[in-house]
């Protein structure tokens, strides 16, 4: 059978190399054994190749031979890609690439491109069938990763006759041999796609890989690299799901599907749970900071809400943030007072007499935004809000100026379906269900005391 390999590349060395190359590729290549799951037979059919690459190479005549073959098939190769390349561009206007096979007859290039058989015009070599499972593992070494499945995987389909009867040599040590190279390949892509930064890609390709192992019920330690690896790839697929467009509805769900589980491991955002990605709580805390500028409102309510159930300190804060932006946003005033009824949830455990005042600013309570903030402890701001009310018997215009800051630059940015809005108080406080809400509230008065029992 024909494989498209070449003797250079079977010892890892360029056409010009010397005698000497040569022999030392040869001791190397061989001594570099693979992994310890591979059968003998795997074995000994990748040395088979080996010392068959070195002999052709090793005898000059042979080695004149091979040279010439090789070239004109290399020469072949560019020659007709130049020629496709120019036919291209005189026919721009065509819609698909059609290629002309042997028998005449036309199919699409992307069909010809899964033909198992090598391109003519590809450096090939005949092995034999029982060098099979060598040839597999020698392109798996080389990197050939995608090769190695379209090869590999056809044998793979239940109830393989050239398998089960024997074709490549004993099916008990040939079959999981094949199914540890492509299982490789898997992991192997999946690798390089992570450093690609296909993401996405690189799941699948490791959870194909996986797939495969479970399936055949085999190589328990290869199964649990590749687990280890997408525990770990998580996060950034995550990040690369819900970064689509809102357009791709079932990515987008896969992403903050895989991100609730990661929650459940680590029982919450701020949970010390180990979901495996190796994440530490403070690194996992920026990559949710990282995550919710690919999040709408409406998506992170559900979650932080959800979250802060558990209960967490830091999904309670979340969903204030949240509801004071949708509820800014839409003008629904009841959003925002649900949000300052949590924050009565954080006020025995930190500093958020800032946030109650700007919540009870947009619900028209200004003395009790005024006595929020005698209570605050946070410096830059207070400074910011006393400098814009020095003409003010009160700080509510820097109260306010502020919130529209805030809200602007710290609120909305965080949000996919906020971040280029703007914000404007006066056109909260004109909206008639803004107004109407707000009247329909009980006095300043009446609604001190939603504090006093935190305080």
């Amino acid at each position: 059978m024909l494989i498209p390999l070449d003797y250079y590349r079977i010892l890892g060395l360029p056409i010009q190399a010397t005698a000497e190359q040569l022999q030392q590729a040869h001791r190397d290549r061989t001594l570099q054994l693979p992994r310890r799951e591979y059968s003998e037979v795997a074995i000994v059919a990748r040395k088979q190749l080996l010392d068959e690459a070195c002999a052709v190479l090793s005898d000059s005549d042979g080695r004149k031979a091979y040279d010439a073959s090789f070239l004109a098939k290399t020469y072949d190769r560019e020659s007709e890609a130049a020629i496709a390349a120019k036919q291209r561009s005189k026919s721009s206007a065509q819609s698909a690439t059609v290629l002309q096979d042997d028998a005449g007859e036309t199919a699409p290039a992307e069909s010809k491109a899964l033909d198992a058989a090598p391109d003519p015009h590809t450096p090939s070599i005949e092995i034999d069938d029982n060098q099979f499972v060598g040839a597999l593992l020698v392109l798996q070494e080389l990197g050939e990763y995608e090769l190695v499945q379209k090869l590999g995987r056809p044998y793979l389909n239940n109830g393989s006759i050239a398998i089960v009867e024997g074709r490549f040599g004993d099916p008990q040590l040939v079959r999981p041999d094949i199914v540890l190279t492509v299982s490789l390949a898997c992991l192997e892509l999946g690798r390089e796609q992570w450093q690609q930064t296909q993401y996405e890609n690189a799941a699948k390709s490791l959870e194909a890989g996986q797939e495969l192992l479970l399936r055949e019920s085999l190589f328990s330690s290869v199964r649990g690299e590749m687990q280890s690896d997408i525990y770990k790839l998580r996060p950034y697929n995550i990040l690369e799901l819900l970064s689509l467009p809102e357009e791709k509805v079932a990515e987008r769900r896969e992403g903050l599907q895989i991100l609730r589980e990661m929650l459940q491991e680590r029982g919450g955002i701020d949970g010390s749970g180990d979901d495996q990605s190796g994440l530490g709580i403070e690194d996992f805390l920026r990559f949710v900071q990282q995550l919710r500028k690919h999040l709408t409102s409406s998506e992170q309510q559900t979650l932080f809400e959800t979250e802060a159930g558990r209960p967490s300190a830091v999904a309670t804060y979340l969903s204030v943030y949240t509801l004071l932006a949708q509820g800014f946003a839409a003008r629904g005033p009841s959003m925002i007072r649900r949000a300052k009824l949590m924050l009565m949830q954080l006020g025995r455990r930190q500093d958020v007499h800032l946030e109650k005042a700007v919540c009870s600013l947009l619900l028209g309570q200004t003395e009790e935004a005024s006595r929020a903030l005698e209570l605050s402890s946070e410096k830059e701001p207070l400074a910011f809000i006393r400098e814009h009310s020095q003409d003010s018997p009160d700080l509510l215009p820097g109260l306010c100026l502020y919130a529209e800051h805030w809200l602007q630059e710290e609120v909305f940015p965080h949000f996919r379906d906020l971040a280029s809005q703007s914000v404007s108080l006066k056109d909260y406080f004109a909206d008639p269900k803004v107004q109407a809400y707000l009247e329909a509230l009980p006095l300043d008065g009446e609604n001190a005391n939603e504090w006093v029992v935190v305080q």
